[in-house]
């Protein structure tokens, strides 16, 4: 049976080094590395397929609690923290376990076990609505973006500018990062490089869609999905 794949998400040394210490003696779980703050463990779950995360609530830049309510696709999460009175908070996310420092290992042990069968053998019926907004890293922050500002994507060669309400945001995120990522009920790809907001649409003559002070060509291989959307709407 495949190892899951884990990684810890906590800005204190020795709080990693004890978490470290303690999944080496579990055979079922593999560490592929230790994150200092989201922005580090927010690269990691782009680029990985992580099945369990251990994530400390109190860091810099988010909040660990911030950063799991800004992922679409989290992996299955033990929360460790100094803090027991953000408890109710963690299990309101779906969390599998909350674990408060100092830790020991058979508490460790018992928190494991409930998230590898919870990877394992998933819940049924995910009971945490997705949030209306996504977290995206652009100069070296993590900017929070509400679905309902975003009017319409342009993907470059190396990047993709997000248009807004208020202003033009740049991520080294990709096209097909942002298409599995955002609600599929709310935008559409109309080219291969333009993601658009249905609800910022004005009119579609030909070939060119009208929206939010600009006219953005469609893609010809993209417009039978675009009018579906438009008729179903």
């Amino acid at each position: 049976m495949n190892k899951l794949k884990c990684i810890v998400v906590d800005d204190e040394p020795l709080a990693q080094e004890v978490l470290e210490r303690y999944l080496q003696n579990i055979r079922d779980i593999e560490v592929i590395t230790t994150c200092s703050n989201a922005l580090e463990a927010f690269e990691v779950l782009n680029n990985e397929a992580i099945d369990l995360m251990f994530l400390d609530i109190s860091m810099p830049v988010i909040s660990g609690l911030d950063f799991l309510r800004s992922l679409h696709k989290a992996p299955a999460v033990i929360i460790t923290t100094a803090h027991p009175d953000y408890a109710l908070q963690g299990y309101d996310l779906d969390v599998v376990d909350y674990l408060v420092k100092p830790v020991s290992m058979e508490r460790f042990m018992k928190a494991v076990n409930k998230a590898i069968e919870r990877v394992r053998v998933p819940l049924p019926v995910a009971r945490v609505a997705k949030p209306d907004y996504m977290f995206v890293k652009s100069d070296q922050k993590l900017i929070r973006i509400n679905f309902a500002d975003i009017h319409y994507m342009e993907g470059m060669k190396d990047y993709v500018k997000i248009f807004t309400n208020e202003k033009m945001i740049v991520t080294l995120h990709t096209m097909k990062f942002f298409e599995a990522n955002l609600p599929s009920d709310q935008f559409i790809r109309i080219h291969k490089s333009y993601i658009a907001n249905s609800s910022s649409i004005k009119s579609i003559s030909g070939n060119e869609l009208e929206l939010h002070q600009s006219r953005l060509p469609i893609g010809s291989s993209y417009k039978e999905n675009l009018m579906k959307m438009i008729h179903s709407t």
